[in-house]
């Protein structure tokens, strides 16, 4: 199989993040590919790096007739067979009539962008029972999970972000988005008093952000860390992680907190109340709920035992499904099966 992989996403984000990971991982497993991205210098130069060159082409609106017709060239050119599309700009460019065409997809977008497609990656289960209820054939609809592979690196030092080290830490990580609920994070962070947060992510909702830390008081005991290279070195910082999103496909940084050995605590916003087990591989609280936030924080900052227990339990969880070689195992499978069945 030579397998097409296109991206026009933006410069950061989770999914733009797992595309690199994902492309690297297939390279490292003798994957023939070809990578086809919107130019983001620092993307092209990690997927260099890493021994892939990809293809810089405009991924724009509807009026790019530049960038399906490039990809045809590259199709015809590289005798490419499947093509993996990630999310809705990159699916309505990919030429579907080429070869055949699979979408893998994070969040619950609307089927209706999907209809060309030849088969659908789900990276959760109840995604997959989303595609299928809006009727794309059984067959060819498949859960594929994320993975992550935790660094060597040592974590984040305390003192380079001005928090004593004696301090409780609770780390967060995400887009700064009304979606990721880092207001609700702030919130809870008012009513505990002595408690450092981290949040590392770059996002619209900074500004605002920083004014309710302001308001509430809790500037001097906030710090947004913008992006960072590696989210396990922040995770590792932290004696507990939050994940208070408003809504979520999957939640990667489940599997950074997991493998990172952090207990975390998470709303129950879709791919989270699929993954987690409820007081064992973490604990849900009600989305948007500041109160119930803030009390599970204080419980697993305020019982080792506890800790102990969701990370112990999380660890096995995350090496029996979530390791690079299982899913990268899983994708070997989905794909070629889609491949045999062909075009729709």
């Amino acid at each position: 199989m030579h397998l097409l992989q296109t991206l026009g996403g933006a410069r950061q984000g989770g999914a733009e993040t797992f595309f690199v990971r994902l492309v690297l991982a297939l390279q490292r497993a003798g994957q023939t590919q070809t990578v086809a991205i919107r130019g983001w210098p620092e993307r092209m130069a990690t997927l260099r790096a890493g021994g892939i060159e990809p293809v810089a082409l405009p991924f724009g609106g509807a009026l790019d007739l530049v960038t399906p017709w490039r990809l045809r060239r590259l199709i015809r050119a590289r005798g490419c067979d499947l093509a993996l599309s990630w999310m809705n700009r990159a699916t309505a460019r990919t030429p579907s009539n080429a070869l055949v065409h699979v979408a893998r997809i994070g969040h619950y977008y609307d089927p209706k962008y999907y209809r060309r497609c030849d088969g659908i990656v789900a990276i959760t289960r109840d995604l997959r029972r989303h595609m299928v209820e809006a009727g794309f054939p059984t067959e060819r609809v498949h859960y594929v999970p994320n993975f992550y592979t935790p660094s060597d690196a040592p974590p984040l030092a305390r003192a380079a972000w001005s928090t004593p080290e004696d301090a409780p830490l609770v780390v967060a990580v995400g887009r700064l988005h009304v979606n990721k609920a880092f207001d609700v994070l702030i919130g809870a962070l008012a009513e505990m008093p002595g408690v450092y947060c981290w949040i590392a992510g770059e996002g619209p909702a900074r500004a605002e952000l920083e004014v309710q830390a302001a308001r509430l008081g809790v500037a001097e005991r906030l710090r947004l860390l913008g992006w960072q290279p590696d989210p396990g070195a922040v995770i590792r910082a932290g004696d507990v992680m939050a994940m208070p999103s408003r809504s979520e496909g999957f939640g990667t940084v489940i599997l950074e907190a997991w493998a990172n050995r952090v207990p975390l605590v998470a709303a129950a916003s879709e791919g989270p109340r699929e993954t987690i087990t409820q007081g064992r591989t973490g604990l849900l609280v009600p989305v948007d709920d500041v109160d119930a936030l803030r009390l599970a924080l204080q419980r697993v900052l305020g019982e080792r035992g506890l800790r102990e227990d969701l990370v112990a339990q999380a660890w096995d969880a995350y090496r029996a499904d979530f390791t690079e070689e299982a899913v990268v195992a899983r994708y070997g499978e989905v794909l070629s099966q889609l491949l045999a069945l062909g075009k729709l």
